[in-house]
């Protein structure tokens, strides 16, 4: 995509916008969450896991290969996982078949949205907000490798990545989990 290195976390909201859709058009009954910056959940566990790999040089993005795992007829997780599956949510098989149509599509569509909108990253950070009951007022914990800091999310600034209002003020969140608080 002709994007530079900075902007390409779009791209994962995208893919999880596209995952949303994907599962809502095969059964509208299912609503997945979108959980920034790469997992959907359905009631809280995670159904979907994205994860985003680019080549690229200092300004150019030369390829992104994007990843996505949904659980769609496992029949049980351990509970220490915090999963779930399309099947273990509904109680019936779901058709992978259907279901990988049904997300090739909205691939397509949010990818062609990239490419030919003029403000296609702001209309997937808002969509992505829109669908999100992480986006805004979600007490948080973002754990990185060598550190953590705590606060409530403030939405997604204007490249995808998530604002976290903290006793320090709002902090821009580039990369980390994302664990709630209770």
């Amino acid at each position: 995509p002709p994007l530079p290195p900075s902007d390409v976390l779009v791209i994962s909201l995208a893919a999880g916008l596209a995952v949303q859709a994907a599962i809502q058009q095969v059964d509208p009954n299912v609503a997945p969450d979108l959980k920034w910056p790469n997992d959907l959940l359905i009631e809280g566990k995670k159904v979907c896991g994205i994860l985003t790999e680019m080549n690229s040089e200092a300004t150019q993005v030369r390829y992104i290969v994007v990843g996505i795992g949904i659980n769609v007829n496992q029949a049980s997780f351990p509970p220490e996982l915090g999963a779930t599956s399309l099947r273990m949510v509904t109680g019936s098989e779901w058709s992978r078949v259907e279901v990988a149509a049904a997300l090739l599509k909205s691939l397509d569509r949010e990818y062609r949205t990239l490419l030919e909108s003029p403000d296609a990253m702001q209309s997937i950070t808002r969509r992505f907000v829109e669908r999100s009951s992480w986006a805004y007022g979600k007490k948080v914990r973002i754990e990185e490798t060598f550190s953590a800091m705590e606060g409530t999310t403030a939405g997604l600034d204007a490249r995808g990545f998530l604002q976290l209002k903290t006793a320090h003020g709002v902090q821009t969140v580039l990369s980390g989990t994302v664990r709630e608080r209770k």
